[in-house]
């Protein structure tokens, strides 16, 4: 994969990423809103465009950079994930405040919330493993293609293909298996 040429001035670098930055931020954001919610968003945004300025001569060119970016905001989310889950340990272990329920990574819009498929579709897409949804999400709600999630998850093409199938065929079965019951009652049967 290419990657692009030394930048010579600091005011060359600057314009790259400004380029950068307009033609991918909102996309990155919408991803990021729908990991951590919309409260952690814009600063996940940020430290995503932190580390593609000081890797802006290491981050391919032309169509590559979308899934490098990619790439980049799923580590930072892990990240913040990891780091949340660190301080809901220590706050345990300590004793002296009981640890809350996180938000959901991607609460739903109100005009959405007397959709049943819609809730049908949360419900059965957080019952699923974490690189499920990830897969799930990347393909379908990122619209990224195959060889752009490879690129984001460090895997083959071929395993992408793999993986996806076997996602949302988890996920259609697990949509069959809510639609009998509560959607409310969903979150703990599975």
């Amino acid at each position: 994969m290419p990657k692009q040429t030394a930048v010579d001035s600091s005011d060359d670098q600057e314009k790259l990423f400004q380029r950068l930055f307009d033609e991918h931020y909102l996309d990155i954001y919408r991803y990021c809103v729908r990991r951590v919610g919309v409260t952690d968003a814009e600063d996940t945004t940020a430290d995503v465009f932190a580390v593609a300025w000081r890797r802006l001569e290491e981050m391919p060119e032309g169509e590559a950079t979308r899934p490098w970016l990619y790439g980049v905001a799923f580590r930072v989310v892990a990240n913040r994930y990891r780091t949340r889950l660190r301080h809901l340990r220590l706050v345990a272990r300590v004793g002296s405040m009981t640890p809350r329920d996180s938000e959901d990574a991607a609460p739903s819009s109100p005009e959405f919330e007397a959709d049943h498929e819609i809730e049908l579709l949360h419900a059965a897409l957080d019952s699923l493993s974490s690189n499920d949804r990830e897969l799930i999400r990347l393909s379908s709600w990122d619209g990224l293609s195959r060889g752009e999630i490879a690129q984001v998850l460090g895997i083959n093409e071929n395993a992408v293909d793999q993986r996806l199938y076997r996602a949302r065929t988890r996920l259609k079965s697990r949509m069959a298996l809510l639609d009998g019951s509560k959607i409310q009652e969903a979150g703990t049967a599975i």
